[in-house]
C-alpha cells in the first residue's frame, strides 16, 4: 500500500468514509474517534485504522446504535477481549428498543389516523384535531 493511502487528510478521511468532516471533529471531541498524529506541519494525519474505525461508527449510526452504545461496543473491540455473544447480547438489547419504538409509532401512527378522520370538512370554524389536542 503506498503512503498517500496510508496517511489522509480530515477531508479525505470523510469522503472515504461517507461523512462530514466536521462529524470526525467531533467523534474526536467525545473520544470515539482517537486524536490522529500531526504532520511537522502540524496537518493532522490519518491512517486507514482511522477509516475502518469511522466506517464502524457509521454503520452503528445508520442502524440506531446510540453513541453510548457505539462507545460501549468499541471499548468491546478495543480491549480485544470480547466474544460474539457480548456483541450479539448488546445487539438484542438494541433490536428490543427499535422493536419497542416502531410499537409506539404504529401506535401514534394510528392515534394520528383517528383526528385526521375526525376533520370531516376543513372548512369548519373549529377544528376536531386542534380541540383534541388541547383536551
Amino acid at each position: 500500500m503506498n503512503e498517500k493511502i496510508k496517511r489522509m487528510t480530515r477531508g479525505v478521511l470523510a469522503q472515504r468514509a461517507a461523512v462530514n468532516s466536521e462529524t470526525i471533529r467531533y467523534y474526536e471531541k467525545i473520544a470515539l474517534m482517537p486524536h490522529p498524529a500531526r504532520s511537522l506541519g502540524g496537518h493532522r494525519l490519518y491512517n486507514d485504522d482511522h477509516l475502518k474505525r469511522l466506517v464502524f461508527i457509521r454503520r452503528c449510526r445508520e442502524l440506531g446504535f446510540s453513541l453510548e452504545e457505539i462507545k460501549n461496543l468499541l471499548g468491546l473491540v478495543d480491549t480485544g477481549d470480547y466474544s460474539c455473544d457480548e456483541v450479539k447480547i448488546r445487539t438484542e438489547a438494541h433490536l428490543s428498543d427499535v422493536q419497542q419504538k416502531l410499537r409506539d409509532l404504529k401506535k401514534m401512527e394510528g392515534m394520528l389516523k383517528d383526528l385526521v378522520a375526525e376533520c370531516r370538512n376543513g372548512k369548519l370554524s373549529s377544528c376536531p384535531i386542534v380541540e383534541a389536542l388541547y383536551s
